[in-house]
């Protein structure tokens, strides 16, 4: 089986204790199985911690969280006590993939960084040159004509993506008839209000939407294009494939450029944005969208209806 990933991938480090938006807070965090017959085994105060912090009801065992949503061994110093006492190898999978994502087709595995982790964000959006994947190992099997196709047009887009003779809108609507789709003349209000009928977690996220509806975007200047490259790219990489799934081949592209540019008018609501700022609406937007099945579902259906 073949390994692809972003030549960024291997350059990911958490940064613990000096992360900003703790994904050890605020999230569910499930038990597998295997974890959980391990946790079960542990003696000792470690082992009598996890089997009082995990509750078994509803769809998946998962941690009981405490005050302020905080994971039960999140310690004062923002670090995990599972690790300090047993290390990395003792996380359950959940805690031990984040922020990767993981694509499986029929020759390969492909692997990236999601952009809902602050340290993700700064690897990808600081990036200068366009993104390579890098292949590992080798497959017996040959990808079927659906997706030899797939990844063949993913091929095209991303050659679009990365042509910087050309401004970043310039490649999005080369992208979107490449496709033969096309996003629906709405106004950045309406935009906004399609995204706020979208589940959402955080009270920022909703004070950004409230921004956008009251308020034109300036247009961002073409020192932002790279970024936007990036981003561009990023959702492509990590949204195209699922298209073999749900036939939404066409919409996901859509999707990716929609996403660019909801996130480059959101930057062009703040005064003088910076890239911290891009790491950060690019961190909400990840959290509030590509993590709920059912707001990246919603906007699919929408963008196929529109």
């Amino acid at each position: 089986m073949k390994q692809i990933a972003p030549d960024y991938y291997a350059a990911f480090r958490c940064i613990a204790g000096e992360c900003k938006h703790n994904c050890c807070i605020g999230w569910e965090i499930d038990v597998d199985d295997d974890t959980l017959c391990f946790y079960r085994s542990l003696k000792g105060e470690l082992g009598d911690r996890l089997r009082q912090n995990i509750c078994m009801e509803g769809d998946a065992p998962h941690f009981v969280l405490g005050e302020g949503e905080r994971c039960p061994f999140l310690n004062e110093q923002n670090l995990c006590d599972i690790i300090i006492a047993q290390g990395e190898g003792a996380l359950c999978c959940i805690c031990s993939d984040h922020p990767r994502f993981y694509n499986e087709l029929s020759d390969r595995t492909e692997a990236g960084v999601g952009l809902c982790c602050e340290a993700a964000g700064e690897l990808i959006l600081s990036r200068k040159e366009p993104v390579q994947l890098l292949c590992q190992g080798e497959s017996d099997v040959s990808p079927d004509e659906e997706e030899a196709a797939l990844l063949q047009l993913r091929e095209t887009l991303f050659a679009l993506t990365q042509d910087r003779t050309l401004s970043i809108e310039a490649r999005m609507e080369k992208i979107l008839d490449t496709c033969s789709i096309s996003l629906p003349a709405l106004s950045w209000a309406e935009w906004a209000a399609l995204y706020e009928s979208l589940e959402r977690l955080d009270p920022m996220w909703d004070g950004n939407l409230n921004d956008l509806k009251n308020g034109q975007p300036a247009a961002l200047d073409k020192a932002w294009d790279t970024v936007s490259e990036q981003l561009l790219h990023y959702f492509l990489y990590r949204h195209l494939a699922g298209a073999l799934y749900d036939g939404f081949l066409a919409e996901r592209a859509a999707f990716a450029v929609l996403s660019v540019k909801m996130i480059r008018a959101l930057l062009g609501r703040m005064e003088n944005p910076s890239l911290a700022d891009a790491v950060e609406i690019s961190r909400r937007y990840s959290a509030e969208i590509e993590y709920s099945d059912e707001n990246i579902d919603a906007l699919l259906n929408a963008l196929s209806q529109m």
